[in-house]
């Protein structure tokens, strides 16, 4: 009898440890599926990934961890291997990625524009038009001091093709008028209100941003300032822990119906903020 009742124990015992085993592999399980994620700072403080990120995890199951840097950095860092996906805004830097052969295929996703944003008082008198190189050239004319990111982000990128286009030397000019801050957006427009300064700024971050004080949209609806969103998921030939299956599954989701959906229904105030244009 005490022999059956050993089996017994045994076997419970037995029993208990699967039970604990599996629920610790389903547990490990979980914590595994999420993906990395670089991506750019308007994405992030903008509110989008707040809105749409939950959606895609309670579809999939699949947690996204984002890094939210400028693009250049979130760039470099898919190249060192420290993602699944990219997805950020500067489309000539995003096909280099891709014919260098670091990312799989380029994806356009959204789109929504830069503004140029100016203090109240608007030494440079450029409020209310609509030619963005023109306003620079004015900004430049007054020497009126204006604050750039100067971080290598998408909207750097785009300020500082709009300067080249202009024909005005930013770099002589660096430390007089024109400053670098060497930080992201919201750091950015904080130290031009503190400066009475213009600087250049994704709608979605001045939408969703708290200081304003007395800064405001002067120049906008040039289609110069048009700003594309691109995601590509990184190539695993490169970096063999890229998970393929994880981040292709959120990159289907944000090209596809629902993901253009949730994308579409962000709205700060009441304005819609990015606009779906995934080709079918």
């Amino acid at each position: 009898m005490r022999m059956a009742g050993t089996h017994r124990n045994h076997f419970a015992a037995l029993m208990l440890a699967t039970v604990l085993f599996s629920a610790m592999s389903e547990g490990q399980a979980a914590q595994n599926n999420f993906i990395i994620v670089q991506s750019t700072t308007s994405t992030r403080d903008s509110g989008l990934f707040g809105h749409i990120l939950p959606m895609f995890q309670n579809k999939t199951g699949i947690e996204v961890r984002v890094v939210a840097v400028g693009t250049g950095q979130a760039i470099k860092n898919a190249q060192n291997g420290d993602a699944d996906v990219l997805f950020v805004h500067a489309k000539p830097a995003e096909e280099k990625f891709v014919a260098d052969g670091w990312g799989v295929k380029r994806y356009d996703v959204m789109y929504n524009d830069f503004v140029i944003v100016s203090p109240r008082n608007d030494p440079a008198g450029i409020a209310g038009t609509k030619d963005a190189v023109a306003a620079l050239k004015k900004i430049a004319a007054s020497k009126a001091i204006f604050a750039s990111r100067g971080d290598d982000s998408g909207t750097n990128k785009a300020e500082l093709r709009l300067w080249k286009i202009a024909g005005i030397d930013v770099n002589a000019a660096s430390g007089s008028w024109y400053r670098k801050t060497g930080s992201g957006m919201g750091a950015t427009l904080n130290t031009a209100i503190g400066m009475n300064a213009y600087t250049l700024a994704d709608r979605a971050t001045w939408s969703s941003f708290k200081n304003k004080a007395n800064h405001q949209i002067a120049v906008d609806g040039d289609a110069k300032l048009f700003n594309q969103y691109g995601v590509i998921l990184v190539n695993p030939g490169k970096h063999p822990k890229v998970k393929v299956k994880e981040g292709q599954a959120f990159i289907d989701w944000l090209i596809g119906s629902d993901g253009q959906a949730a994308i579409a229904s962000f709205k700060i105030n009441g304005q819609q903020q990015f606009f779906p244009n995934a080709r079918k």
